[in-house]
């Protein structure tokens, strides 16, 4: 398919890189495409940022078949523009059409709209290291229909944000509350994708996190409510003795990109890491003991987020010393200069948008 280039009239001015936040300001310009079913995907159009025109019957409105993915482009020091791992998100982004019922898009085609996007976008992309160009795919179901069943049309768009530095006051440990009331996802579910409903059913847990001062919540598994999960914008791993453990995935846990990166990582370094199920019983014991060194998360958003503080019912741990751990700062280090193209590329997971 031959991508339509519409041009905005007007292109406005990037706020300086101290100015910006997350997700609240858009670039000029956004790529859409259509599908029909028995005519597949079609119209693929880069064009003006611009509001959807749906009717209130959208089946997305109703019975959330909806998917996104979330991944950046950075500057290099060269001025190059590079994306991480980017085929691993249209990867993950048919395995998440496939749990909800919408068509597979072609990931190379979409790879390379993409692509183009960001290059017409090109002086929306912050230059300050930890700032970036956040890109956000999407796929909604868009038949105008109240019966239950997978729609028969669906609309697939790329939007794009500048974002600010995660850590604009420094790498400091954050707080994480554990949600023993609420559920997130049960294996045999939709957690493994990611579709809009999941982070919809994480929002109270939240809320009531927040209201205690912590900054994300720990999902444990819905059976036996005692297996950690992951968190709610990252995966999860714990340093005991010299074993660094992650959740094995299991069906309601995402397959993080950056945590699949880091456990390639140890591995390479020779480091012993597990994924396997590990239980909150098993983390306080640790703790008790003197053996539970360090706990980080790994997302899109922040790379690598040291953990200080967890908050389990009435139980309260802290994680070392109030800095970021060793650990984790190595794995922080080695996947930001790969992404800022500080240094060389050894893993072949940098994409570069000529």
């Amino acid at each position: 398919m031959k991508i339509k280039v519409t041009l905005a009239p007007t292109n406005r001015t990037r706020p300086k890189d101290s100015e910006l936040g997350f997700g609240q300001l858009f670039t000029d310009h956004m790529f859409v495409m259509d599908y029909t079913e028995g005519k597949g995907w079609h119209d693929p159009e880069i064009k003006p940022y611009s509001s959807f025109s749906l009717p209130p019957s959208s089946m997305v409105l109703h019975y959330g078949q909806a998917i996104f993915e979330g991944l950046k482009a950075y500057k290099t020091p060269d001025k190059k523009i590079c994306l991480f791992r980017p085929w691993d998100n249209f990867k993950r982004m048919n395995i998440s059409a496939g749990g909800m019922c919408i068509p597979q898009i072609d990931e190379q085609f979409v790879l390379e709209a993409m692509k183009k996007l960001i290059k017409i976008e090109e002086k929306w992309i912050p230059e300050t290291l930890g700032t970036s160009l956040y890109v956000r795919p999407s796929i909604i179901a868009t038949d105008p229909f109240l019966g239950v069943r997978a729609s028969y049309t669906y609309k697939f768009f790329i939007i794009l944000s500048p974002v600010g530095a995660y850590y604009a006051e420094g790498l400091n440990p954050v707080k994480i509350w554990v949600a023993k009331d609420h559920v997130r996802s049960v294996r045999g579910g939709v957690g493994q994708f990611k579709t809009a409903g999941n982070y919809a059913a994480s929002l109270i847990a939240s809320e009531k996190a927040k209201k205690q001062g912590y900054a994300q919540v720990l999902w444990l598994d819905a059976i036996e409510r005692k297996y950690v999960e992951e968190v709610g914008a990252m995966n999860i791993f714990f340093i005991i003795d010299d074993e660094i453990i992650t959740p094995v995935l299991n069906g309601s846990i995402l397959a993080g990109i950056t945590r699949d990166s880091v456990i390639q990582l140890a591995q390479k370094w020779g480091m012993n890491i597990s994924q396997r199920k590990i239980s909150m019983d098993e983390i306080f014991a640790a703790h008790d003991k003197g053996t539970l060194s360090e706990v980080f998360g790994t997302g899109t958003a922040a790379v690598v987020s040291p953990v200080g503080e967890i908050r389990y019912g009435d139980k309260i741990i802290h994680i070392g010393d109030g800095r970021p751990g060793k650990t984790a700062m190595k794995f922080y280090d080695a996947l930001t200069h790969i992404q800022y193209g500080i240094d060389e590329d050894t893993e072949k997971w940098v994409c570069m948008v000529d």
